[in-house]
């Protein structure tokens, strides 16, 4: 419309004409084929004759991709004729256009968080894999950061054909890119670039310490990378790719519970209206964090009530680790087969497998008596809870407490380092975990614990974390120090700069007296804002 011209406006950071490239599902595929970086065979449409035409080239079953849509919006499988004519009807309602690409259900879907500035420095920021295999919107998969699965040359792979993306592309700041990746071999296709800060950036940020939207910004402004400083260690530079020596589980927060006949099923278009975040030392521990977090009325790793569990297993709905729980806790269902029906790799099973075992050993020694100082710490490491154990052995879980503190079994207190250590690392990003043998930090504050408001759902949102942040804000501003506790990576509660200490961990009332105890803490706010 020439209203930028008229108007003397400057666009900063990634140009526009990047964004209509990455929007564009046409453009997007040209602009891959001229660096050789392969895509799903897929052609774009406008109408839906064209729609089912293009099918028929593909081949089925297929999926439709809507162009200038978020969240998956107007997306869907199709596997036959009637199917693609309902669904591109629907999509064409929503968007201009639409990409009909042969579907890659089953493949891995794995993402890379990439910076790059306006000279062409550029590093990779984090990298996620998904527990769900691809067919699942990103924002409604679990994932976990960095990748697990991934040989070195399938993760290097996959790192250069970004940095090659985004550079041909000329993104100016941040950007995600997902991948389908064959399980067995080193073939993947892209799915799509966000040349933009996503639901992904808020995880890839928490999960490293690095902010991607305060670097994204001044890299708009025209910093480079080496000009900006890290804000973990203060003394080096922002171009670094941070190194991991924790891992870090994020799990989907639905509320489709509230809604009356509603479909649980879950697929290319996102329904989660919040995530979680748990870091931990292992899959075990940090998975079993997560699930506490999504809803506190879960104790850890567990199996629902499934009819036909099968079916269970092989469509995703909300509730499908609920199935993988009943199959390998209860069912006698082996990670094979498991496997075969979920398409999960086999890797995460077996880390469940493991949870599994521990559940089995606590349940067959039959009281509180009986557990050992081994199992109790072997039970912690996996990431047991006490309420966990002592719904194991017949027990309650302030006398499982007492009995694992006899023991001296207790939570060490782990800074986001995000540089292996080979620089020293000056932040106050703090987690917990029972799988090491020292502090990283003195606890000589003592502070006031605030609480956050833990994980969005519908009718508890960002006002609810205003709250929590205001009330810190106004306790430094009174001279006394801060310590927040709180696991949802979209909030400003959880950027460590505003708070003196912050503990990226649950919200029960095992973690929160933890942290009291260790940090001698003045006092706790224990809710602000809310309704009655």
């Amino acid at each position: 419309m020439g209203v930028f011209e008229k108007y003397g406006i400057k666009v900063l950071g990634t140009p526009i004409k990047t964004l209509e490239t990455s929007e564009d599902r046409e453009l997007f595929a040209q602009a891959l084929n001229e660096i050789n970086i392969p895509i799903a065979e897929s052609i774009a449409v406008d109408n839906v004759d064209d729609a089912l035409a293009a099918a028929e080239k593909v081949g089925y079953p297929i999926i439709v991709r809507s162009a200038y849509a978020l969240g998956g919006l107007g997306s869907g499988f199709a596997s036959n004729e009637t199917e693609l004519r309902n669904l591109a009807s629907q999509s064409l309602s929503l968007a201009p256009q639409i990409l009909v690409e042969k579907s890659l259900k089953g493949w891995k879907e794995v993402e890379y968080e990439v910076v790059r500035d306006r000279v062409g420095n550029c590093i990779t920021v984090c990298n996620m894999e998904n527990f769900d295999p691809l067919g699942i919107h990103t924002g409604d998969s679990i994932v976990v950061a960095p990748s697990q699965t991934l040989s070195d040359e399938e993760y290097h792979m996959l790192r250069s054909a970004a940095i090659k993306i985004i550079r041909h592309l000329g993104v100016v700041g941040e950007c995600n890119v997902q991948y389908a990746l064959q399980p067995d071999g080193l073939d993947y296709r892209v799915i799509e670039v966000n040349a933009r800060l996503s639901r992904s950036s808020a995880l890839a940020s928490k999960a490293t310490g690095y902010p991607l939207a305060y670097t994204a910004a001044k890299i708009g402004l025209g910093y480079t990378l080496p000009e900006l400083p890290n804000p973990v260690t203060k003394t080096t530079s922002a171009n670094f790719e941070p190194s991991l020596d924790y891992m870090v589980t994020k799990i989907p927060r639905w509320d489709l519970a509230k809604f009356q006949h509603v479909k649980r099923d879950i697929g290319s278009s996102m329904k989660s209206v919040g995530e979680v975040m748990a870091i931990g030392r292992n899959f075990e521990e940090s998975f079993q964090k997560a699930i506490r977090q999504v809803d506190p009325s879960f104790v850890g790793f567990q199996g629902g009530e499934f009819e036909n569990l099968d079916e269970a297993l092989a469509n995703p709905t909300d509730r499908r680790w609920l199935a993988v729980g009943q199959a390998l806790m209860h069912d006698g269902y082996s990670v094979e087969k498991v496997h075969e029906l979920s398409k999960i790799d086999k890797w995460f099973l077996y880390k469940l497998m493991n949870i599994v075992e521990m559940q089995k050993e606590l349940e067959s020694v039959g009281s509180l008596s009986g557990v050992t100082q081994d199992a109790m710490s072997r039970a912690k490491k996996l990431g047991f809870s006490d309420k966990q154990i002592a719904i194991a052995v017949n027990a309650n879980e302030l006398d499982v407490r007492a009995t694992r503190k006899s023991f001296g079994i207790t939570p060490f207190v782990k800074k986001i380092d995000t540089l292996a250590a080979e620089f020293p690392a000056d932040t106050n990003y703090l987690y917990t975990t029972y799988n090491a043998s020292t502090h990283d930090i003195e606890f000589d504050d003592f502070g006031t614990m605030v609480l956050g408001s833990g994980v969005y759902r519908i009718g508890s949102s960002v006002e609810f974390d205003w709250c929590a942040v205001s009330t810190a804000r106004a306790l430094r501003d009174a001279g006394k120090k801060t310590i927040m506790i709180n696991y949802n990576p979209e909030t400003v509660s959880t950027d460590f700069d505003e708070v003196d200490r912050l503990y990226f961990e649950e919200l029960s009332f095992e973690r929160v007296m933890d942290i009291y105890e260790l940090e001698h803490a003045q006092d706790v706010v224990v809710s602000v804002g809310g309704r009655r």
